[in-house]
């Protein structure tokens, strides 16, 4: 078995790749889809998964989140309870795309790389790190409120893009993702911890802000994503139903940022200077605007 992100192209047919500028066209968003991300800070409801796509992704989910695999070794952070709750749960890990062929091709998938594409103001795509989120039934742990450019700013300059896309239906019940429309507005804010108390982050709002704040719940079913701005503060609550909530996310930045530290970007991957573009095998390009 191999590291797979030595393989900067899909590896399967799982994700039919278009042939022209009119195949990727039938992926694009509406004029009035891309002004409503840009004055809301989200965009939700776009389908990237047909069922054979999810029931694979399920399949290689469950593979990869056994702490036993043999290529274990490559995840960037495993975390088979990141929940500061003893009696609820919060599995999280980041860099299965290493490690799973569905969730390597994944991130070529057209319908999410058009979209991120356009959203990104007509940018070339490159990919930052992936994630997994998973809540159980009935003790699934929350995602407190944040910003995810809060824990991004080792790069620069801030042009990032944030895809969830669930592989089971995220509902009110179940834990589904919730924004506070507009809040991509408010400048940087401070980070709280990701997995700890849920309302951390309102000790850091402004009295206009705790004002502001009124979060709205994102439904979504299977196969289908949303996309959120670097600044969106977002969030989950816990998951009360006897379903789980399963969901990947893509992380994705323009092409042409650079690194803001000499240190380790993601653990395992080779320093990249301060100053220097992201770029090589750990953060490849995916898509090119003259595909577009």
């Amino acid at each position: 078995m191999k590291d797979l992100s030595n393989y900067p192209h899909p590896i399967t047919d799982l994700f039919p790749q278009p042939k022209s500028r009119q195949d990727w066209d039938h992926y694009r968003l509406s004029n009035e889809q891309v002004e409503f991300f840009n004055e809301q800070g989200y965009l939700s409801g776009i389908k990237l998964l047909d069922e054979k796509q999810i029931e694979t992704l399920k399949k290689e989910l469950e593979e990869v989140a056994d702490p036993k695999h043999q290529l274990h070794h490559l995840f960037h952070e495993f975390h088979s309870n990141e929940s500061s709750d003893p009696d609820t749960v919060l599995f999280h890990s980041l860099g299965h795309w290493r490690i799973s062929k569905a969730f390597h091709d994944v991130i070529w998938n057209p319908a999410f790389l058009m979209a991120a594409h356009q959203l990104l103001g007509e940018k070339g795509v490159r990919f930052w790190h992936d994630q997994l989120f998973c809540k159980p039934a009935h003790h699934g742990g929350v995602v407190a409120w944040h910003q995810d450019y809060s824990y991004w700013t080792r790069t620069v300059e801030m042009q990032h893009l944030t895809c969830w896309c669930g592989l089971d239906d995220a509902t009110i019940e179940n834990g589904c993702i919730y924004y506070v429309p507009g809040s991509h507005k408010w400048g940087l804010l401070q980070k709280p911890s990701l997995a700890g108390q849920m309302e951390g982050l309102l000790e850091f709002l402004t009295p206009e802000q705790k004002e502001a704040f009124k979060p709205i719940p994102v439904e979504l079913k299977a196969g289908y994503a949303t996309f959120h701005h670097p600044l969106m503060v977002h969030g989950s609550y816990e998951n009360k139903s006897n379903r789980s909530r399963r969901a990947f996310v893509l992380n994705v930045f323009a092409d042409g940022t650079v690194s803001n530290t000499d240190e380790e970007l993601l653990k395992g991957v080779p320093v990249i200077s301060k100053g220097n573009k992201m770029e090589g095998q750990f953060f490849p390009l995916l898509f090119s605007p003259n595909l577009a």
